[in-house]
């Protein structure tokens, strides 16, 4: 047995089938065992306890098998045991109850024995594989996908799918008259996935309805995104299929957008489940609408016939027609009814007027009947919906309620902490203000003994040298702003960025401090005028004043006129 060809062998199948290393050691371990049992001729269904084997598989490749023997005194079986009085020489250090290992030279196995070693290990890797696509494909199940004929027997066709893994086409599910060659490309959908079913665990389909659903959600973009949902479908392969579609959207028309422009999504279905060299294979679609009205969507389903009654039963649905739609409400081979019955999910029993008149069944009466009683069950329904649905409201409402009242309560104390620390505020701010206020007095009185002193000192000075003192000084009072005037206005800055203050009654201090700074605004107001002072007879003079004054005879006013003449 050429060793290098079992690892190469190895690496190939761990390449090729996704099986991991372990699992193919496994399986070469369990084939070198079962080998080596056939060589020392260990029957398979012997009741005696079998040898204890150990294989070795190095990183390098080296598989090596090895033979486990217990050490005793007396050798009951040759394959099990040890007498330690014939091995003492060559494990001087053995004693009762060890355990020997004695490789064992596989190459010496015959025929058989590689024989049994290729089944054992191809049987395992061909069970780990199937556990893998087990795996891959349990959760896929109704999907649609891309396979390609691998080849073509009598009774079923098997098929690769995903590139590489095999899949069976049975007989019953392919379409009737479908031809298929090798290399062929189809659409499948996945019908099964069973680790119960001997050969591939995969089974596909092509006569599945779930086919054509899938189809329509590949071509139709408004079934994909979910505006036109699919309600129901019905299909018999190659004959007829009927599809109930239903728009969320009122906008958009569920028919329309499954045919499609001059009918060429539907087309495009049609192509893929119908073979165009195939004269045989002639399957059409019918779309029709669902409805909340059974009555109404039993009429659509019925279609191309003209339903004038139906009667829902328990177990069957009795259809009334006129005596000349009787064959078209059946259909060729039964195939209209089939598909009804299939799509409404009842027995579908259809008969003429005629027929229920003759047997005395007053069938229209008994359709008023269930129209009344469904409007009814439709009328508690609605309530029902209602009362939930004010419920729900009422729910909602309490709970914006709860959350509101919740906001408002962190809202009060978040203000009440405001409000402790801006009467922590103002306490510190009325105590620097009846400091501040009493300065304020004393500067007062330095600003007016000042304005008094400079009034004495420019009682002898001009006009124009009294006016312009008067202007720095009343500039300079302008300018001038106590420390109390500074820290006043901080407060109205820190009274407009607190969005709210609770009001409390001023103290008799806080009156008088009031009153004290509005009479510095007024004087701030006021406009000081500086007049110089005179005696009695300086003022007299000047309210009498006498024309023959001095300088009339001793200035020469005619010398000027000359200066006017010259402007």
């Amino acid at each position: 047995m050429d060793l290098k060809k079992i690892v190469s062998a190895i690496g190939a199948i761990e390449e090729n089938s996704n099986i991991s290393i372990e699992i193919i050691i496994d399986a070469l371990s369990e084939g070198l065992k079962t080998a080596y049992y056939r060589f020392i001729d260990v029957k398979k269904d012997s009741n005696l306890p079998k040898p204890k084997l150990r294989v070795d598989v190095s990183k390098k490749g080296e598989i090596k098998l090895y033979h486990i023997k217990t050490v005793v005194e007396e050798v009951n079986d040759d394959e099990l045991e040890l007498q330690l009085n014939e091995i003492v020489e060559v494990y001087p250090e053995a004693k009762i109850g060890d355990e020997i290992e004695k490789e064992v030279d596989i190459k010496n196995f015959g025929r058989k024995e590689i024989s049994n070693l290729k089944n054992v290990f191809t049987q395992k890797i061909k069970e780990a594989h199937k556990r893998n696509l087990l795996d891959k494909y349990k959760d896929k199940v109704d999907d649609i996908v891309n396979a390609v004929v691998e080849s073509v027997e009598d009774k079923f066709v098997l098929v690769k799918i995903d590139e590489s893994d095999l899949a069976l086409l049975a007989q019953r599910e392919q379409i009737p008259y479908e031809k298929y060659y090798d290399g062929q490309r189809l659409k499948v959908i996945i019908k099964e996935v069973s680790d119960k079913t001997k050969g591939a665990p995969i089974t596909v389909s092509r006569a599945s309805k779930n086919l054509v659903k899938r189809l329509f959600e590949q071509t139709v973009s408004e079934i994909y995104d979910g505006t036109v949902e699919i309600k129901g479908i019905a299909r018999v392969a190659n004959n007829r299929t009927k599809m109930a579609v239903y728009s969320k959207d009122p906008n958009v028309d569920a028919i329309g957008a499954c045919i499609g422009n001059r009918g060429s999504r539907v087309s495009a279905v049609i192509s893929e489940i119908r073979q165009q060299d195939n004269s045989l294979t002639q399957e059409s679609i019918d779309i029709i609408e669902w409805s909340d009205d059974y009555i109404e969507y039993v009429k659509n389903v019925m279609k191309p016939a003209n339903i004038i009654g139906v009667i829902p039963k328990d177990d069957a649905i009795q259809i009334v027609v006129e005596d000349d739609q009787l064959s078209l409400a059946i259909g060729k081979k039964g195939i209209n009814a089939q598909l009804a019955s299939e799509l409404l999910s009842k027995k579908v029993d259809i008969k003429t007027a005629t027929a229920l008149e003759e047997a005395g069944i007053d069938w229209q009466t008994e359709m008023a009947q269930y129209i009344a009683k469904e409007q009814e069950k439709r009328l508690r329904e609605a309530e029902r919906k209602a009362a939930e649905l004010a419920k729900a409201e009422a729910e909602r409402k309490a709970k914006e309620l709860e959350q509101y009242l919740q906001q408002k309560a962190l809202e009060a104390e978040k203000m009440e902490l405001v409000d402790e620390k801006s009467e922590e505020v103002i306490d510190s701010h009325d105590e620097l203000s009846e400091i501040e206020v009493i300065e304020e007095v004393k500067i007062d009185e330095k600003i007016k003994e000042t304005i008094k002193d400079v009034v004495e000192d420019v009682v002898e000075e001009s006009e124009e040298e009294i006016e312009l003192r008067k202007a720095k000084i009343a500039a300079k009072a302008a300018k001038y702003v106590s420390k109390f005037e500074s820290l006043a206005d901080a407060s109205k800055e820190e009274e407009e960025k607190t969005t709210s203050r609770r009001k409390r009654k001023e103290t008799k201090e806080e009156i008088e401090a009031r009153e004290i700074r509005e009479k510095i605004e007024e004087l701030k107001k006021q406009e000081y005028e500086i007049k110089p002072e005179y005696t009695d007879e300086e003022l007299e003079e000047f309210e009498n004043p006498d024309e023959d004054y001095w300088y009339y005879d001793d200035i020469d006013f005619d010398e000027f006129d000359k200066f006017y003449d010259e402007e």
